[in-house]
């Protein structure tokens, strides 16, 4: 149950840190603001988007970073099914077929004459 809750909160993160870099202003963007285009901040207070954007993605990036360790220390303790073709030296087991049924087990063959062309 953990183990899918944590699958789901790892895709949410994922996607929330992929749209938050997306969305972040380069390095150069600032050097429009001293040329006159600098109306463009003012949604979040006169220091810009930078402090919220940076704070937010290095938290879902520390997340990202946390739920990627647990879901892989949580994957390494599992005990996986034995693999069939991991050891082909042993021969397969043959299972044999219900008898009640109307199908034969070996094919009968007709006789060589009797084939239509």
């Amino acid at each position: 149950m953990i183990y899918q809750v944590l699958l789901v909160a790892y895709l949410i993160v994922a996607l929330l840190l992929i749209g938050f870099v997306l969305i972040q202003q380069g390095k150069g963007a600032d050097m429009g603001a001293s040329f006159g285009a600098g109306g463009s901040n003012t949604v979040f207070g006169s220091g810009g988007s930078g402090n919220f954007m940076t704070r937010t993605t290095g938290i879902l990036a520390t997340l990202f970073f946390v739920i990627s360790l647990v879901l892989g220390s949580i994957t390494a303790k599992r005990e996986q099914a034995p693999d069939e073709w991991e050891n082909l030296e042993v021969p397969a087991t043959q299972q044999a077929a219900p008898s009640d049924t109307d199908v034969p087990a070996v094919p009968v063959e007709e006789p060589a004459g009797d084939t239509p062309n």
